[in-house]
């Protein structure tokens, strides 16, 4: 269910975007009152001089329109990082926040980005005890599985995200 409000949100941002886009907004002379248009002095343009001014503002419009939508699927993307996979083999960069005391079935690791990750597998990294490790979280190739790695150690522990 939340993979489905994910991607219905991801989808909305995109379309309303895209829709704003689309429609081409009206020209300034008709955005604005007489008043407004003639106190920002839009007036004194000519009429090559107005066209001109619209057509730069409609290309600010899209381009921006675009970059706001590139930035919300990011966001989304970003955040749900580790319940859903998007379809990214982009991992996850961070540190444990705190000490790391090796792998163990069921224990949960908190990185510094505020994501908390549980052991689900029974690898062992015993008598390993490290201050802040950096560690690279990995989606699998198939399915949603996710393997941590801590930075030094060649062992790998199957991880599910939990917050």
């Amino acid at each position: 269910m939340a993979l489905a409000r994910s991607r219905a949100l991801v989808l909305a941002v995109a379309l309303a975007c895209a829709s704003l886009a689309a429609h081409a907004a009206p020209p300034i002379e008709q955005q604005m009152t007489p008043e407004q248009f003639k106190a920002a002095g839009l007036n004194k343009l000519s009429p090559q001089e107005l066209a001109s001014l619209n057509t730069w503002l409609g290309r600010t419009i899209e381009t921006e329109t675009a970059k706001a939508a590139v930035a919300a699927k990011k966001k989304v993307e970003d955040e749900n990082r580790g319940f859903f996979n998007f379809g990214s083999s982009e991992p996850v960069k961070s540190a444990i926040t705190g000490e790391f005391r090796g792998f163990a079935m069921g224990r949960t690791y908190t990185l510094d980005n505020g994501q908390v990750w549980r052991q689900i597998d029974e690898a062992s990294l015993a008598g390993v005890r490290k201050t802040h490790p950096e560690v690279v979280i990995s989606p699998s190739v198939i399915g949603n599985a996710w393997y941590m790695g801590i930075k030094g150690y060649g062992t790998r522990a199957k991880v599910m995200r939990v917050k």
